[in-house]
């Protein structure tokens, strides 16, 4: 068989459309799958992260070394003025309790 520019070759038209249909479709679904995996690769990555920030800050917080919040803060400075003034009526108790038994 001899092919050249007038050789005809006879094919079905019906099986022609049919395999451009299938690899069509093959593609787009390809792509599809591809594109759903990347996104929940993506997503997989997030989530390790906020994972990781998240023990982080379970660890860091309760030992004070991210800081503490503006209540806390306050709270202590009153601890604080409550434990001098305690301090400061214990010596004046001592004092009392000295002189009665003088």
């Amino acid at each position: 068989m001899n092919l050249d520019d007038s050789t005809n070759v006879g094919i079905n038209i019906k099986w022609l459309v049919q395999i451009v249909v299938g690899v069509g479709a093959a593609v787009t679904l390809y792509f599809t799958v591809m594109s759903g995996l990347s996104q929940l690769e993506i997503e997989t990555m997030r989530h390790n992260q906020e994972i990781e920030l998240n023990s982080e800050f379970r660890i860091k917080w309760p030992r004070g070394e991210m800081g503490s919040l503006p209540d806390d803060a306050e709270q202590n400075l009153r601890l604080n003025h409550l434990e001098r003034d305690m301090e400061q009526l214990q010596i004046l108790v001592d004092e009392l309790r000295q002189k009665d038994c003088k």
